[in-house]
This record gives C-alpha cells, sequence and structure tokens, in this order.
C-alpha cells in the first residue's frame, strides 16, 4: 500500500459504488423523511464558491441525518429560466435554451465530482414544460382565489434587460459602496438592477401581480414562529414588510377638495410646515392641467429634476387654520402610505432636508428627555390645547379630531411577475377586445414557448404564431398575453415537486407534503431574504388557505452562508480573483470551505487554509495505512489506552454537538486534534489493537460528512462493515454529553499547559520527574456550597457538622476566594479528575521524557496549592 492518498482515484471508484449501490436514493415506503436542501441554482454558468460552501454545508448536514438513522430527502434541480440564463446566452450569441441545457450539464457533472450525495432520481428543470405547466396551473388557482391582479403601474424598468422589475430586483449602492437590497419606501433615483447592475428608470405599463400585501399581517407574525431562522433574517424581513400604524390627515387643499397624508407619528401635526405629493399622486396631475411648469417636470426623467416643484396650490392645516405650500416631490412614493406626506422638518429626517432644500421653517412641537424609543419622556410644545401631554396621549387625543383616522401601513408591495422578456414561464393569459383578460383553459396547458427569435424588446411579441389566437370565451380573435413569469415564481415552490416530480396530475402530492413539509434544514444566501424566501411564505400561505397543504412555513430551519472572499474581496470574475471549485481538488476544497469559519460568517480563501485541508486527509489516510500495514499491537492494557478510549469518546459526544449546530469548522478542529493525538499513541509503542481500531473507525465516520471519498478509502482499508456513507454514526461506549467532555477535555489541556509553563520559568526543559497533585477532596465540597450560596460564613458553618477535620477559618478563606472569582468552573469530582489526570500522564511522559505521578492530595505543601480544576506541580 502506498501512504500517500490520491483524490482523483478515489473519488472516480467511489462514484462508482455510489451509483451502483443506490446509495443516496430515498426509500418508497418511507412516511417522513428528513427534508434537507440547498437553494437550488441559477443555470447562467459555472458553479462557484458560493455554489459549493452552499451544498457542502447541506450535502454535510444530509450524511449526518443519514448516519443518524434517518430517511434523508435530499434532492437538486435547476432554476433553469430567467434574466441571468437569458442574459448570459446573449452575451455568447446563443439561445437560452442550448445555453441552459450546457449550463447544467456542465454543473451537474461538476456537483458529482465534489461528492454532493443526491438523490439524483429526483431532478427538476423549471425550464421545462412539464414543470412550467404547473407555474401556469398556479397561477390559475391564484387568480381565481383573488390573488392576481393586471393593472397599470409605474414600475422599474431595466433598459439593459429590458424588463421591469421587482422592488426586491432593485439593489441600491450604500455611501460605503456596497450593495444593499432596497425597500419600496426609499429613493430609487439610484436604484440598480440585480443582475446587470444597470441604472434603474421608471415606467407606466400594465402589469401582472401576485396579491402577496393580502399576507402582509401573516407574514409579519409568522416571523415569530420560526426560532429555526437566524434573526437578521427575520429582522430583513419585517423591515421590507414595514408595517407602520399611525393615522391618516386629512388637509383641504382650496379649489381642489381634500387631500389625506399618512403620517406615523401624527402627534408632530402642529410641527408640519408643508404638504408634499408624490409625481404619480392624482392632484399632482389635476395641477399640472393648469401649470405648464408642473406638467414638464412632471414629464422629465427622474434623474433630471431637481427633487422638488412648487405649486400655486395651498394646503390648510387641519388644526390651526394656516396655509401651507403645497409641492410636488421625487421622496415622496406614490405606492407608500396614501401618497401624500405633511412635511414636519423639525422631526423627521428625510422633510428636514427637502426643508432646507427649499428654504422652509421648521418648527419644533417634541420637546423632553426621551431617548432610545421611550417616548412617554417626551411632551408636546407649541400644540396649543395638547401641550404638555405626553406623546402617546396626545396621539390618542387626537384621533378623537374628525380630521385624524387611525391607519396602518406597509412597505410592501405586491409581487410584479410580469417580465418583458423570453425566457419564462408564459403567462396562461389571452387578451380579448370583448371579454378582457381569459385565462387559458386548464386542458390547455401549458402554454409552451414557441422557438427563439433572435429581436430588440421582447421576443414572443415578434412571433405572430404565438400571439395571434382566440378567446377561450367567445371565439373571438385575440391576442396572447407575451409577457413571461418572474423566475422567483419558478422557485416559490419548487420544494414541493421535489416530493413526486414525475406526478402526472398535480404540481405536488398533497398528501406528502403535509406529512413531510416542511423542509427540515434550508440551506441559501440571505440575499434572498426579500425576494425567493418571502415570496416562497407567501405561496405556502396560499396553498394552505386553498387546503392543499397543511403548514403556511415552507422551511423550518434556515442556515445562510456567508460570502466567500478572496484578497478581502468576494470572489467575482470582475475583480479577477476567483478560484475555481476544482483547481485544488473537489474533496479538499469542499473540506477546506467547511472547516474555514462558521457557516454564517464571510469566508477568507487562503493558500494556508487549503493546505491544511489537504494535510488533514493525509494525516487522516497515513495514519490508517501505518496501522494497517506495519503497527505493532499488543492486548494487555495500560493506562494510555483509557485515556485513547475515554478521548475516542469525548471526541465522538464534542463533534455530534457540532454537527447538530451546523458547526462543522469546530467539528474539523475536533478531528484534526484527534488525528494527531492517534499520531502520538502510535509513536509512543506498540498500540492495543481493540482501542485503536475503534478510534480509527470513528473518526473514518466522523469525517465521511465533510470528506467522502477519504472516509470511503480509510473504511474500506480498515475493513469496516459496508459504506461510510451507509454506516451508523459512532456512538461513545460511556456516555458524558458534550459539556463533560469538554470539561475533561480542558482539565487534560490546562495541566500539560501549565507543565510547560513551569519547566520554562525555571529553565527546565527536560525534567526527570513530573508531580501532578489534585486538589483534596473538601475544596470540591467548599467550592460547590460557594457557588450553590455565594456566602462563605454559610458555607463554614454548613460543613463545620460534616467533620472535614479543615479549620472552619480554613473552609471560609476557600470559601471567599470561590466567591470573589466568580465561582470556580464546575469541573470534575474528585475521583474523575484523579482518573483523567492519571489517564493523561503519559502525554507529559511522551513530551517530556520524564517520569509522571499523579496523586491526590493529602497534606503538605502541594496539597494546600492544588484547587479543583488546577492541580499542583511539582518539576524535579
Amino acid at each position: 500500500m502506498t501512504r500517500q492518498y490520491n483524490p482523483a482515484e478515489a473519488r472516480e471508484f467511489w462514484q462508482y459504488v455510489w451509483d451502483r449501490e443506490d446509495v443516496y436514493a430515498l426509500p418508497e415506503d418511507v412516511t417522513d423523511p428528513t427534508y434537507v436542501l440547498g437553494m437550488i441554482p441559477y443555470t447562467s454558468g459555472t458553479l462557484h464558491m458560493g455554489h459549493v460552501r452552499n451544498y457542502a454545508i447541506a450535502d454535510a448536514c444530509a450524511r449526518y441525518r443519514r448516519m443518524q438513522g434517518e430517511d434523508v430527502l435530499h434532492p437538486m434541480g435547476w432554476d433553469a429560466f430567467g434574466l441571468p440564463a437569458e442574459n448570459a446566452a446573449e452575451r455568447r450569441h446563443t439561445d437560452p435554451e442550448s445555453w441552459t441545457r450546457a449550463c447544467i450539464s456542465r454543473m451537474r457533472e461538476e456537483l458529482r465530482t465534489l461528492g454532493f450525495g443526491y438523490d439524483w432520481s429526483r431532478e427538476i428543470t423549471t425550464c421545462e414544460p412539464e414543470y412550467y405547466r404547473w407555474n401556469q396551473w398556479l397561477f390559475e388557482r391564484f387568480f381565481e382565489e383573488g390573488l392576481v391582479s393586471y393593472e397599470g403601474a409605474t414600475a422599474n424598468w431595466c433598459p439593459d434587460c429590458e424588463t421591469v422589475l421587482a422592488d426586491a430586483q432593485v439593489e441600491s449602492v450604500s455611501e460605503s459602496g456596497s450593495v444593499e437590497n432596497r425597500g419600496s419606501d426609499q429613493d430609487q433615483r439610484h436604484g440598480t438592477c440585480w443582475r446587470c447592475g444597470t441604472a434603474v428608470e421608471r415606467r407606466e405599463l400594465d402589469q401582472w401581480f401576485l396579491r402577496v400585501t393580502e399576507y402582509a399581517d401573516d407574514l409579519l407574525s409568522g416571523l415569530d414562529d420560526l426560532p429555526g431562522w437566524p434573526e437578521g433574517v427575520r429582522e430583513i424581513q419585517r423591515n421590507w414588510i414595514g408595517r407602520r400604524e399611525g393615522a391618516r390627515i386629512a388637509f383641504r387643499v382650496p379649489d381642489y377638495g381634500t387631500v389625506e397624508a399618512f403620517s406615523a407619528e401624527p402627534e408632530t401635526v402642529y410641527g408640519a410646515t408643508f404638504l408634499a405629493l408624490s409625481p404619480g399622486h392624482d392632484l399632482a396631475a389635476e395641477l399640472a392641467t393648469d401649470d405648464p411648469g408642473l406638467a414638464d417636470f412632471l414629464e422629465r426623467d427622474r434623474d433630471a429634476r431637481e427633487g422638488g416643484y412648487r405649486t400655486d396650490a395651498r394646503a390648510i392645516h387641519p388644526l390651526t387654520g394656516k396655509e401651507l405650500p403645497v409641492y410636488v416631490a421625487d421622496y415622496v412614493l406614490a405606492d407608500v402610505g396614501t401618497g401624500a406626506v405633511m412635511g414636519v422638518p423639525a422631526h423627521n429626517d428625510r422633510d428636514r432636508s427637502f426643508a432646507r432644500e427649499q428654504g422652509l421653517p421648521l418648527e419644533e412641537v417634541i420637546v423632553g428627555e426621551g431617548a432610545g424609543g421611550e417616548e412617554s419622556r417626551e411632551v408636546l410644545t407649541g400644540s396649543g390645547e395638547y401641550d404638555g401631554l405626553a406623546r402617546p396621549e396626545a396621539r390618542e387625543a387626537l384621533f378623537e379630531r374628525e380630521a385624524f383616522e387611525p391607519a396602518t401601513t406597509y412597505r410592501l408591495r405586491d409581487w410584479l411577475i410580469s417580465r418583458q422578456r423570453y425566457w419564462g414561464t408564459p403567462i396562461p393569459v389571452v387578451h380579448c377586445e370583448s371579454c378582457g383578460p381569459v385565462l387559458v383553459p386548464e386542458e390547455e396547458l401549458p402554454v409552451e414557448l414557441p422557438e427563439f427569435v433572435e429581436t430588440t424588446g421582447n421576443p414572443l411579441e415578434a412571433v405572430e404564431s404565438f400571439v395571434e389566437t382566440e378567446c377561450p370565451d367567445c371565439g373571438a380573435d385575440a391576442r396572447r398575453e407575451t409577457d413571461t413569469m418572474d423566475t422567483f415564481v419558478d422557485s416559490s415552490w419548487y420544494f414541493l415537486r421535489f416530493l413526486d416530480p414525475d406526478l402526472p396530475d398535480a404540481p405536488f402530492d398533497s398528501d406528502a407534503a403535509r406529512e413531510w413539509m416542511p423542509v427540515d434544514l434550508y440551506v441559501g444566501g440571505d440575499e434572498h431574504a426579500t425576494a425567493h424566501l418571502l415570496y416562497a411564505r407567501f405561496v405556502m400561505r396560499a396553498l394552505a388557505d386553498m387546503g392543499l397543504v397543511d403548514d403556511p412555513e415552507p422551511f423550518e430551519r434556515l442556515v445562510t452562508q456567508g460570502t466567500v472572499l478572496h484578497g478581502g474581496e468576494k470572489m467575482s470574475t470582475s475583480t479577477g480573483n476567483v478560484v475555481a471549485p476544482h483547481e485544488y481538488g473537489a474533496e479538499t476544497t469542499r473540506l477546506f470551505l467547511l472547516s474555514g469559519a462558521h457557516p454564517e460568517q464571510d469566508f477568507e480563501w487562503t493558500a494556508d487554509g487549503v493546505g491544511s485541508a489537504y494535510d488533514l486527509q493525509q494525516s487522516l489516510f497515513s495514519t490508517v495505512v501505518e496501522f494497517v500495514e506495519e503497527a505493532t499491537v499488543r492486548e494487555e492494557r495500560e493506562p494510555r489506552d483509557d485515556y485513547l478510549d475515554g478521548e475516542t469518546d469525548r471526541t465522538i459526544e464534542i463533534v455530534t454537538a457540532e454537527y447538530e449546530r451546523v458547526r462543522f469548522h469546530r467539528s474539523v478542529a475536533e478531528i484534526r486534534r484527534f488525528v494527531r493525538l492517534l499520531g502520538r499513541y502510535h509513536g509512543d509503542g506498540p498500540v492495543h489493537e481493540e482501542s485503536y481500531r475503534r478510534a480509527l473507525l470513528a473518526v473514518t465516520r466522523l469525517i465521511g460528512p465533510l470528506a467522502p471519498y477519504v472516509a470511503e478509502e480509510c473504511w474500506n482499508k480498515l475493513r469496516g462493515e459496508g459504506l461510510v456513507a451507509g454506516s451508523d454514526w459512532p456512538e461513545p461506549a460511556v456516555e458524558r454529553g458534550a459539556d463533560r467532555a469538554r470539561r475533561e477535555r480542558r482539565l487534560v489541556d490546562r495541566t500539560t499547559d501549565d507543565v510547560r509553563e513551569i519547566a520554562a520559568v525555571v529553565d527546565r526543559p527536560e525534567p526527570d520527574s513530573v508531580e501532578i497533585v489534585v486538589a483534596p477532596d473538601w475544596t470540591h465540597r467548599v467550592a460547590d456550597l460557594a457557588r450553590e450560596t455565594g456566602d462563605p460564613a454559610t458555607v463554614a458553618e454548613r460543613l463545620a457538622g460534616e467533620g472535614l477535620g479543615i479549620e472552619a477559618e480554613r473552609v471560609r478563606e476557600y470559601a471567599a476566594s470561590v466567591v470573589e472569582s466568580g465561582g470556580v468552573d464546575p469541573g470534575l469530582e474528585p475521583e474523575r479528575e484523579l482518573a483523567v489526570l492519571r489517564e493523561a500522564a503519559w502525554l507529559v511522559r511522551e513530551e517530556f521524557g520524564a517520569e509522571v505521578t499523579v496523586r491526590r492530595g493529602e497534606g503538605g505543601e502541594l496539597a494546600d496549592e492544588a484547587r479543583p480544576g488546577k492541580p499542583a506541580i511539582r518539576l524535579e
């Protein structure tokens, strides 16, 4: 045998074996499998490190749960429609379908090379008519339920992609240069397209919407029932939904009627110095008919406007009767609140900025010590009869006035799904001059995409055979809808299709959905918080209301992976810092990505880190080969064998706990530590065959979910039963629990560190002997009572009658030191502390070449110095 692990040979062989044994297929008779899923990839190129990190996390979880004896559903599919794939094809002067299928073929092979254990029999591809037929079916069910609308609206338009974008697909560039998703109530003058970075424009178009706002409150309250989601993602969704309670305040505009302005702080009404309308407000259009300057202002592109236009109209303050100037202002959005704002520049940052531009006054009407949201300490001033009232009381009093009506608004807007592009699901609607928009009959689904025609604008409009049709209701000539659906429609329910991807007469198996959903563990980026993750929650709620599923939440536990960085920047072809997943070998890459950081943290790609992952595989493999080939074994036991058995158990329990928490970087650290220990144990003389083989089989299984190829190689050489991928997870011979295992580990580490430190201080790098004295039993008893009571006198009093043979003053002094230090680490029982250190004594002997004695303190100088978890040490 060779001691050098050959990853390429191992990969090829074990892929063949896994396929032959059909290891990852879900048995047909399961009733409630553990569902582990990574967000399926866009098929717009090749796999990148972000993909690999995502799927490595999901795969490790799936393999671990499978080794725990669970039936695991772990499928893969392709998010194949949409702008990413179409834009990529356009850049390469090919058609979207050819490019997409080439990408799928390449990415599938890359995933297989990386050793991910998918049930490929459940593979789905969203651009297949067999899949997008059900997008259309669901659209029609939503239409029938009143969850679809077709209306004219001002939309975000990307001139480069030639399509509209939902609010969640418009990004802004912060002052620091970072890109952020933008709330729909934000100023969108500097918005950019999520895919190409082009500045977004605003256009008035007839659009199809899914009415996600119908579920705004439910989506918001449901976040409290998702403890398995990162709080950061939940907070992003809370802010995106943006529920605000306040009031609609009526301002009379002479000659034009009444304008209602929404305010979340109606108690500041006395500080209003102007009224601002959005450019899309009805009154703005009405005023423009008599004001050429305003008409010109409204016709300009947003970037060409200077932020605001003062009209000749005046608004009457509902309480003071004062006349306020009326502006049309870009910072007021038509689809937020009422599209009108009462400007209170003294107490609102955006109002203040606008007021300074326009030279408007600031009138402070809230004073007090309020800070950090403590409104009750803030009171009104300059507010007439409401002076001196605290803000909450003033707000309630104002609701008694006729002009004030309590109201709730949301930042969330309906989901605009229309796309003026070819590569998407055709919207199953026919436009008839007599009947209006009519759904395509269900039996005619799917409405399939025609052959691709290269043209500017919307390609479907250029295909007459597709566009020209008959009205399903009246039979008259009609035109087919040429918009296609947003790609996030495809991914808003795909996790349900995986339950039975070949089901011919329904989008998913409702019975299976009731048993198998929600997804137990979902892995992906938090950049999808306001789009995919929110839309999936909306779709599941609608399906639940239709009786098609029971649980309204799609994902029980969510793990969001951080960004892979190189040179401090996100890996990107534009910055030229991309490292291909295959460049350092499939297994080394995935092991490094899992070992380098907490899954949710950003991760720096380094050559040292890659080398460390490679070395771990080689060390484990060579350790196994040395045992199989040339190890000298014995049957009689030594104390160090007990230590190895204990350390095997401790490693199993700690690694298991970290797997449960999806903390693979800590699991790898434990495995690396244990492999080093195995090397020291083997190098210290003949090994106890049973203990050493058990340790090797355990660590091989522990690393299996992270580095499956090398695990199979080692398992095979150790003659393990079957495959690692199908083996049981190792169990400790003596159950301690991870916390106790760590305490035992800390005791040994601290003690060996103390020996090293003393040897360095006294300049005795090679002592003849090392004496380790554990604390007397009475110190453990005192420490326990001191932590319990926190009172040294009480400790001395309670122990006085126990006959410890220790002076009360000494007990009191030691108890006081425990209390003063905040409570000594609970540590171990006296007998266990002694046993663990005796088992570990060989480590000190092996490192220093000295005779080592471990004993209990029973009087004398060393016994007086020893404390629980902190033995006294003497070097001779």
